[in-house]
């Protein structure tokens, strides 16, 4: 019986077995020549903070992955290898005038050396991550100014430092271009603000920032080490790439860029350098096989265009391609290896796509080809093909669900019970928590852990105090996070396990992170968040519209937007105002985006006279007194 117990607990007889059981290969020794070559230097100081003296990233917490120990018990072998590789830090030349700085976030930051400054792909998650990168590079490499941003896509993990390499001040004077694929703007918000909270919650599980770092703990997040805890910043570019084979000249390096959206994300592109030979493939290849959908949750992804797109790649660049590098883990040297590496990643994506749908016309459901496909020795034979970010399992069901949605057809699926109500028919159904408990309790001891968690979340959802049933379900989600060679089904185990035992994170309000995204939000973005978060059920039966003047302080024309509820929904028209509006509002755009991340209020700018109302302010409050707020922290394992 399983005891009472608030932390993490040994591997069980199954799973060191499982562990200990001989690789299916020996692990390639030229990736730990890959991850080496070019090192300059680290930085001395493990710890970085953010501006207000707070932890970000701690590298030293993480030494446990350079002590030269064999894998432990309670981690996949495989994984526990990959992360050893992935913590590795420092600042690494990449080929001449190239280099990057690697292991102070999840993602890496890209440095090109252009007639006058630097050129900086992907400045990370932080800003404070970001500047320690520059710092670095500026105290082993020189000094420069940094003239271009380039944003390979739209996950925050490639954007939210730009702060901390450049200014707005200087991207507005035009001392600094920033440039991304076309729907970047768009994508980033979609996903970080219209999404972000309830994806922010599922990221904690999908990356383990919770988790203590340890071998029972957190050891890797598969793109990287880890990822660091500060909120995003974000400046909207300047030029959009909008079509395969653009070329443009940024501070004398000549880019030839190519558009792959809906790959790995929604807007993203790959980029060559044809007076170098370097190949920036950004996130559309890795040292790892990647989510189809990720489960933090995300757009389903495409995976034949993106085997699509690399065979593009292949096509256009490799022949001519001596470097490649990527946004996350390590490079790959010499034309015969890079173009073996991308033919290889290529038909990782298309042996999914097809395997998945050749099963789903054959009738199987997402669950059943998720248990019938196993990666082929083809992939099993090369690391940068395993699961270690991405999982078989979750791929397959990201695939179905792309073309056949969520429902396997069965209509006893059409419309099922919520947990808590199913949950409290199946104890009943088993003659009662102990009787329930008891059963579960024998396939633990057997090792049968996913029958385990399927079995006892129907009690936790039916009686969430019922501690010997929160416990047994940790332990043996725990089991299952010690034999994951994904990194993020790891943590998402673990996270499960940690939270069973001691309770969800505190509820705080979620806007605070999104502030800087919001400031670089166009007025459409803005009105469309708003929308989302009306209150339905407060404003039945009510009609209204406000008109809006955005003055333009270049003293060009002024934006022009009415707003309204209709049918308990909040619409926005740009370009017009209704002649028996309620109310005239005139704000800066500028100032308005501040009011809405709540660094300042109506109220506070209308008594400053910097913001003005004609007509019913009352209609004002009508629709921002009735605007929902969201929390992190919500319960995930429990009801």
């Amino acid at each position: 019986m399983s005891s009472i117990s608030k932390n993490p607990k040994p591997a069980s007889a199954t799973t060191k077995s499982k562990n200990a059981r001989p690789t299916d290969r020996q692990f390639d020794p030229q990736d730990l020549e890959r991850v080496r070559r070019g090192f300059i230097a680290a930085r001395t100081e493990p710890m970085i903070v953010d501006e207000r003296g707070r932890k970000v990233v701690d590298t030293g917490a993480y030494d446990f992955l350079r002590d030269s120990r064999d894998a432990p018990d309670t981690v996949n072998p495989h994984l526990w290898r990959h992360a050893t590789l992935n913590a590795h830090h420092g600042l690494f030349e990449v080929a001449k005038d190239v280099w990057q700085v690697r292991g102070y976030d999840i993602s890496n930051i890209t440095f090109i050396k252009g007639l006058t400054g630097w050129v900086v792909i992907d400045p990370l998650t932080a800003d404070s991550t970001a500047k320690a990168s520059l710092d670095l590079i500026t105290q082993h490499v020189e000094q420069r100014p940094v003239t271009a941003v380039i944003y390979t896509h739209s996950h925050a993990d490639h954007f939210g430092g730009v702060l901390g390499v450049t200014t707005k001040a200087d991207v507005e004077s035009g001392k600094c271009q920033i440039i991304a694929p076309v729907g970047f703007l768009q994508e980033a918000i979609a996903e970080n603000v219209i999404a972000g909270p309830a994806m922010s919650r599922r990221a904690t599980y999908q990356f383990g920032p919770l988790l203590p770092p340890g071998p029972q703990g957190h050891v890797d997040s598969g793109l990287g080490n880890s990822t660091p805890t500060a909120a995003p910043s974000l400046l909207a570019p300047t030029r959009d790439i909008t079509f395969t084979g653009e070329e443009l000249v940024v501070d004398g390096v000549r880019i030839v860029f190519q558009l792959t959206p809906e790959t790995e994300a929604p807007a993203e592109m790959n980029f060559f350098f044809p007076d170098s030979g370097w190949l920036c493939m950004a996130e559309n290849c890795s040292h790892t096989m990647h989510n189809l959908v990720p489960i933090r949750g995300a757009l389903v992804r495409n995976a034949l265009n993106w085997s699509k797109y690399i065979n593009e790649s292949i096509n256009l660049f490799a022949d001519k391609t001596d470097v490649l590098f990527t946004s996350h883990n390590w490079p790959r040297w010499g034309r015969q290896d890079i173009r073996e590496f991308l033919i290889l990643q290529r038909d990782l994506y298309k042996w999914i796509h097809d395997q998945t749908m050749r099963q789903a016309n054959h009738g199987m459901t997402s669950l059943e080809i998720a248990d019938l496909l196993v990666l082929p020795d083809e992939f099993l034979a090369h690391e940068h093909t395993r699961g270690f970010y991405g999982d078989l399992v979750h791929n397959v069901k990201a695939v179905y669900q792309r073309y056949l949605s969520w429902y396997d057809g069965n209509p006893a699926n059409l419309n099922k019970l919520t947990p808590s109500q199913a949950g409290a028919r199946y104890v009943e159904l088993a003659g009662g928590a102990d009787a329930l408990l008891a059963v579960a309790q024998r396939y633990f001891d057997a090792g049968d852990y996913r029958w385990v968690v399927e079995l006892v979340n129907h009690l936790v959802f039916a009686d969430a105090t019922n501690e010997r049933a929160r416990n047994l379900q940790a332990d043996a989600f725990e089991q299952l996070g010690y034999q994951a060679e994904s990194a993020t089904f790891r943590n998402s185990y673990l996270m499960g396990a940690q939270e069973l035992r001691n309770g969800p994170p505190p509820r705080a309000e979620a806007r605070v992170r999104a502030r800087s995204l919001i400031k670089a939000m166009t007025i459409e973005q803005v009105f469309d968040t708003l929308a989302l978060r009306l209150i339905s059920e407060n404003v039945g039966g009510l009609s209204l519209a406000i008109n809006w003047q955005f003055a333009d302080m270049a003293g060009t024309r002024d934006e022009l937007w009415e707003i309204g509820i209709s049918n308990r929904t909040l619409y926005a028209t740009q370009g017009r105002h209704n002649p028996v509006a309620l109310a005239t509002v005139k704000i800066t755009r500028d100032l308005f985006l501040e009011v809405i991340a709540q660094t300042t209020s109506f109220a506070e700018e209308l008594k400053n006279g910097a913001a003005t109302i004609e007509g019913d302010a009352g209609a004002l409050l009508t629709v921002f007194g009735n605007i929902d707020s969201f929390s992190t922290g919500f319960a995930i394992v429990e009801p």
